[in-house]
Formats: C-alpha cells, sequence, structure tokens
C-alpha cells in the first residue's frame, strides 16, 4: 500500500480501477473541450413566457403606469412603494435585457460576413450586443439609485419621519411576569 504525506496508509493501491477510474477524467475532458471548445457551439434554446395583457380593455397598450405606480409622493410609504417597485422593474428589465443582448449576438454571428473575413461576424455581432449591454447596465443602475433614493430620503428626513412615527406606535402589550405566582 502507498503512504499519503503525512505517513499514514492510503485506503487502497494508488492506481485501483475502482476508485481512481474518475482522477483523470477531468483532466482528458478539459483537454478536449479545450481543443475543440473555439469551433463547436452548443445548441441554446430560450423560452419566453409572456403572461402580460397585450392591450387593455378599451384596446389601447398598457404604458409606464403598468410598471410604477402614481407618483403620489405625499407619505412615507408611498415614497418606499415607488421605489422598491422602481427598483424591482429596473432589476427585472435589466436581467431581460442582458438576456436579449446575449441572444442578438448569438442570431448577429451566425450572419455571414460580407468581406468573408474569418470571425468578421462575431466581431460586428459584438459592437451591436455591446450597446444593448450597456442599456442593461444602465437600467441595473437604475435600479441601485432607486434604492439609494429611498436611503437618502430616509436620512435627509430622519426626524419628520422619527417625530411622526413615535405617535403612529401601538401600545405595548402587557408583558407576562411568570415570577409573580
Amino acid at each position: 500500500m502507498a503512504q499519503n504525506t503525512n505517513g499514514q496508509r492510503a485506503r487502497g493501491p494508488v492506481n485501483d480501477p475502482k476508485t481512481g477510474k474518475f482522477t483523470n477524467a477531468g483532466a482528458a475532458a478539459g483537454g478536449f473541450v479545450g481543443a475543440l471548445g473555439g469551433s463547436i457551439v452548443p445548441p441554446i434554446n430560450v423560452t419566453v413566457n409572456n403572461n402580460k395583457q397585450a392591450a387593455s380593455a378599451n384596446g389601447r397598450r398598457p404604458h409606464a403606469e403598468a410598471l410604477l405606480p402614481a407618483p403620489d409622493f405625499s407619505a412615507p410609504a408611498l415614497v418606499r412603494n415607488y421605489c422598491n417597485t422602481l427598483r424591482a422593474a429596473a432589476v427585472t428589465l435589466s436581467i431581460e435585457v442582458a438576456m436579449g443582448a446575449e441572444i442578438l449576438k448569438g442570431c448577429l454571428a451566425a450572419v455571414p460576413d460580407p468581406e468573408g473575413r474569418a470571425f468578421g461576424s462575431r466581431i460586428r455581432a459584438a459592437k451591436v450586443a455591446r450597446k444593448m449591454n450597456r442599456a442593461a447596465d444602465d437600467l441595473r443602475s437604475a435600479a441601485k439609485n432607486a434604492a439609494a433614493c429611498y436611503a437618502t430620503f430616509q436620512q435627509e428626513f430622519e426626524e419628520e419621519i422619527n417625530r411622526v412615527r413615535h405617535r403612529a406606535r401601538r401600545p405595548q402589550q402587557p408583558v407576562m411576569n411568570w415570577d409573580q405566582q
């Protein structure tokens, strides 16, 4: 039996086919994928479920009010609700736009280059998709700024919020004292 680095015996022969049959499989697979990775493009299937109504009851398309609540900032809870809704919508849209950029890049890379350059279509596709990726980054930034907006609101108007908050608290419930029997 072989010994490992700390002087103890290993649990079986070093070249045992039962215990070591996968030890070199990762290296072999990595070499194979590395050699052929540039020439093999795996198929990508994307399923998009759109359950939203395309038109409202009067036949018109929904507009921005469908995504965000009305901009009524007459209470701190309404400010929080608006910022949270904006943040959630921007995060969702940024993910969808980033996915759309990848799909666009894949579709455009498949178009043959008119000048026959090697990787010419991939380069052109990357240039086009870069703009959509920037749009996804801007939506992600909008989500961060929406969250920061509410945090700044809390900091700047802390005094006014706390002045009203103590009046809005519920009366404290009596606590059961089990020591008094």
